[in-house]
Formats: structure tokens, sequence, C-alpha cells
């Protein structure tokens, strides 16, 4: 089953002070709006999320359609399809994408030990 991009979205106290502390560590900017309260870091393949006030707890994060740069795949698994598969698995959802429609959608399950999966198709 190929999820798409996957990052790790981080709830973080001060954005600008994680920021710095990411950029110590070799991360640069990829995209995002500080001034919006997230900010999406890169370094080498991987990505991390920074988000101020958006989330309770830490999210891993795949994105259909996309490549580790946020690029356009020209194939991929649409997300209602990889929805109903993790569906006849058994998997739990905490939110769903609407079956009925196309383009952008996303679904939510946790793992386990609660930790929140985002699954998060943008086109």
């Amino acid at each position: 089953m190929k999820l798409g991009a996957f990052s790790i979205s981080l709830t973080v106290k001060d954005i600008h002070k994680s920021k710095a502390f990411y950029e110590k560590l070799g991360f640069q900017d990829l995209g995002g709006d500080i001034s919006l309260g997230w900010l999406i870091l890169k370094n080498g393949s991987t990505v991390i999320g920074l988000f101020q006030g958006m989330f309770e707890k830490n999210i891993l994060t795949f994105n259909p359609g996309w490549d580790q740069n946020a690029e356009n795949l020209d194939s991929f698994i649409d997300i209602r399809e990889l929805q109903a598969q993790l569906k006849a698995k058994g998997v739990n959802f905490l939110t769903e994408a609407d079956e009925s429609s196309e383009g952008p959608a996303s679904f939510t399950i946790e793992d386990p030990d609660g930790n929140p999966i985002l699954v998060d198709q943008h086109r």
C-alpha cells in the first residue's frame, strides 16, 4: 500500500524557536506561512511540519499524490481507494474522506498507542 509522501507534523509551543532549532540540524524552508502558525521544513528526504496552536498531538502524515518535495506524482492511489482498502482490513477511522467526492480529501486513524495518522490528499 503506497500512502504517499511521509512527514511528521509537530505541535510546537513557539514556532520561531522551533524553526531556529531545526535549522541548526540542517533543515531548510520547504513551504508554509510562519505568520499563520505553520511551516514545512526539509533536510534531505526528511520532511517535518511545525504547527503552533493547531493540533493537540504530533501527527504522522502521509500525502497521496506527492513526492518528498511536495511535487505531484503522475500516478498514485486515490485517498478514497486507500480508505476502502484499510476499512476492508478492519482499521477504525477517527475521520473519513467523503467517498462520493473527488480531489482533495483526508482521513485520520490512530495506531494502537493512540498516535494520530493523517492521510491528506491535496489534489
